[in-house]
């Protein structure tokens, strides 16, 4: 089960905190399901959880931080369902996401071309 940057964050914290995700879940006032599932990013994270998480835990302005970049860069993130894909499908996922931070436009523009091609 994959667990976004919130998801590694929200473990820390109640970690560092000594609570279960039971406590802080009740605390936003939702079932521990639910809470789960915006951890491992099924869910988006409601827009009011950052100020909420600020006051449940007392977060330093550090702390703070670096809970408003976990969101951010969960929020950022695309998940693929690869569950119904073959081997090659897989394979071809995986080495586009090992490429994707160095792909130009002009490559970027052509496999766009490609893709819709297949269509």
């Amino acid at each position: 089960m994959a667990i976004t940057k919130f998801g590694e964050y929200m473990r820390i914290l109640r970690i560092k905190n000594n609570l279960l995700m039971k406590d802080t879940a009740d605390k936003l006032n939702v079932k521990t399901p639910f809470l789960s599932a915006v951890e491992n990013g099924k869910k988006k994270i409601p827009a009011d959880w950052y100020e909420k998480l600020c006051s449940i835990y007392d977060l330093s302005s550090e702390e703070q931080k670096n809970l408003k970049e976990a969101i951010e860069e969960s929020a950022n993130a695309v998940k693929i369902n690869l569950l119904d894909c073959n081997e090659s499908q897989k394979n071809l996922a995986f080495q586009f996401q090992r490429s994707f931070p160095d792909l130009d436009e002009e490559t970027s523009k052509k496999i766009i071309e490609l893709l819709k091609g297949a269509e």
